[in-house]
């Protein structure tokens, strides 16, 4: 019977190895070297591979809005200016430069704007107008925009929003021109309830954490043409934040109210299907995951947990 028992469990984990111990990813306990320089709400993370930086975005009464590490884990340097409540960031390279791309949230004068800035914090681009809450009618004119992805060619990608009026999908040029907007407020095929995460794959579709539909919705870069969605691994929690791995085989999913990262395959293309979560990442209690950024060099996860006021970095296995 014994015998019987152990085959089963073998059987059991090697058919679902994310509810065994074949984990992909540990964590990092030496990242980052001093924690103390998180003062604020850590709600967003992003990953500059080709210097090797992480900025993190961090909300609170006279606290630094952004710290910069080294991937190693050491402070940096930080900045202040004009960054009211940080909701998601990015870092694009191009050829000639390096920019940070900041969602802010905020409801006084810089807030419901999506910022560009040089990384040691220079203000160089303003979307949105700084204060004004938008309607979905005009399309730069964001309520509490959630997260932005940029494309080396310079077309932007921003959800908006992050439980204001609009709910939203809409791609610029790299002139900040509408290129195609989509989605209102619902629970239909191409609706979003929180569009809250946002990315985009080699294959030309753009992934959205709708998470308050409990979904993943995809769409087509070229004409914002809905592809499919992914509902059944979400029945449990939502998801807060979607970014591939380096390789581009899977998505690293934040769940923020069961603490966990979901690892789900990567459709082929021309395939949305449904997903398939292949790993967990289980966290601490109260550790609230929402937004994640991916080290596209080395594969490392960074974490923004806001329950525990820090970043925390998986390293892959």
């Amino acid at each position: 019977y014994l015998f019987l028992y152990f085959q089963v469990i073998k059987a059991f984990n090697y058919s679902f190895p994310w509810k065994g111990q074949q984990q992909m990813y540990k964590l990092d306990i030496g990242w980052p070297k001093i924690p103390e320089y998180f003062t604020g709400q850590t709600f967003c993370v992003a990953v500059d591979s080709l210097h090797g930086l992480v900025y993190v975005g961090q909300r609170g009464d006279n606290v630094p809005k952004v710290l910069v590490f080294s991937e190693e884990g050491y402070f940096l340097y930080s900045w202040n200016n004009t960054v009211e409540m940080p909701h998601g960031i990015f870092v694009l390279n191009t050829e000639t430069d390096s920019s940070v791309w900041i969602t802010d949230v905020g409801t006084g004068k810089y807030g419901h704007t999506v910022k560009q800035y040089s990384p040691s914090g220079k203000l160089m681009q303003i979307l949105g107008t700084p204060g004004n809450a938008g309607s979905s009618l005009i399309p730069l004119q964001f309520d509490q925009p959630a997260e932005i992805f940029v494309e080396e060619s310079g077309d932007i990608y921003v959800v908006d929003g992050d439980g204001g009026m609009n709910n939203r999908l809409l791609k610029l040029s790299n002139d900040y021109k509408e290129i195609w907007l989509t989605g209102t407020n619902g629970t239909g095929i191409g609706q979003f309830k929180i569009p809250h995460s946002v990315t985009v794959d080699p294959f030309g579709r753009v992934w959205v954490a709708d998470r308050d539909n409990k979904r993943i919705q995809v769409f087509d870069k070229v004409t914002g043409e809905w592809l499919g969605s992914w509902s059944s691994c979400f029945s449990e929690d939502g998801p807060y934040s979607v970014r591939f791995t380096a390789n581009y085989k899977y998505l690293i999913v934040a769940q923020l109210n069961i603490n966990r990262l979901a690892i789900l395959v990567a459709p082929p293309v021309g395939s949305i299907g449904d997903c398939i979560m292949v790993n967990t990442v289980q966290l601490a209690d109260e550790t609230k995951p929402h937004l994640v950024d991916v080290d596209m060099k080395s594969g490392a996860v960074y974490v923004a947990e806001i329950g525990a006021q820090q970043v925390q970095k998986y390293i892959p296995l």
